[in-house]
């Protein structure tokens, strides 16, 4: 297992203990220096925060180490080239739903520090200013909630919000999902962009979704909404939504994931982040930052690593895992067609 975090081993042992089966774990990820470390074990289990390998040598190198599969313990494969996994017979899994409620929590969260304007008042309260002017707030029972991708994470957000009186709006390329009836309103995503107070995206990263909000869709915005980003940071061209920010086209924003957070994220630093435009979001007093931590719950965490335990353990005995990546769909999908 690469790039295993302290809080994971425990888990590790857990699922070692009752399947009779070694485990060994690194704190490194899984790339073409470290490739090698896979010599004599059956399976690999990974997290990356990078992509693997932008040469195909790598995936060749798995195959001649008699390595057959990948489980990703994560919901994200932007990371794995599967076209080149595919050449090489390794099939790959990911863990799509290891705590859709985990995700949702922190919206709802980051959604009421956003309401309630508690960064700014974070920002007063610093400079010794304890005036409550200018920041009134509205309930949510109020406000309209706009979730772009309303699959698992953003079907348990509509729930959440609906229970708390929110009119909650959606949009999807897929088709409704029955369930939602009298929770949301499937609709454009123009339309979402409009009527909504909060916007909240949750789609996966891919070549379709890159830059998925960028000017156009802020300059629909209200200049009284809230962004909200938990899928991934390249969903989001920072440079608009920093102009939409300063030239008040938004109101305020909470991030969870940004544009060049690999350099970021689990770091620390003595000065300024290597990332330009994080640090002029720091600057700023209506954004909410948090680094990555979604996922960061122990029934997610939990889930993640025995799941991609096992979905490793399935591949490797000669079963099918219902984790397996379908390639033929991603390709049709990367090619533009609805599947």
């Amino acid at each position: 297992m690469y790039h295993v975090r302290d809080d994971e081993q425990p888990l590790i042992d857990e699922w070692s203990k009752e399947h009779a089966i070694q485990v060994d774990s690194v704190p490194d990820e899984l790339h073409a220096d470290t490739v090698s470390w896979a010599k004599g074990y059956d399976g690999v289990v990974y997290k990356q925060r990078s992509v693997l390998s932008k040469d195909v040598q790598f995936y060749e190198q798995l195959r001649a180490l008699g390595i057959k599969q990948l489980a990703c313990r994560s919901a994200g494969i932007d990371s794995v080239n599967l076209e080149w996994a595919q050449q090489n017979g390794i099939t790959v899994t990911n863990v799509p739903s290891y705590s859709p409620t985990a995700v949702a929590e922190l919206v709802l969260a980051q959604t009421l520090q956003l309401v309630r304007q508690l960064p700014q008042f974070e920002s007063r309260i610093n400079e010794n200013n304890y005036c409550v002017n200018g920041l009134r707030a509205r309930e949510l029972s109020e406000l309209t909630i706009g979730i772009i991708g309303v699959g698992r994470i953003g079907g348990t957000v509509a729930k959440i919000f609906h229970a708390l009186g929110a009119t909650v709006l959606g949009n999807d390329i897929a088709q409704p999902r029955a369930e939602l009836e009298g929770i949301l309103r499937y609709t454009t995503k123009e339309e979402l962009l409009r009527q909504a107070d909060i916007v909240t995206v949750h789609v996966y990263y891919n070549s379709q979704n890159q830059h998925l909000i960028s000017e156009e869709q802020f300059a629909l915005m209200k200049n009284s909404a809230y962004f909200i980003n938990d899928s991934r940071g390249p969903v989001v061209d920072t440079e608009d939504l920093l102009r939409a920010l300063k030239n008040e086209q938004i109101a305020a924003c909470a991030l969870d994931v940004v544009e060049g957070e690999t350099q970021i994220f689990n770091l620390k630093f003595a000065q300024e982040t290597p990332v330009a435009n994080y640090n002029e979001l720091k600057k700023l007093p209506n954004v909410l930052l948090t680094p990555h931590i979604g996922f960061f719950t122990d029934i997610a965490v939990e889930n993640m690593v025995k799941q991609a335990l096992d979905d490793a353990l399935t591949i490797i005995m000669g079963h099918t895992s219902a984790h397996e990546i379908n390639f033929k769909k991603v390709a049709a999908s990367k090619n533009g067609r609805n599947t």
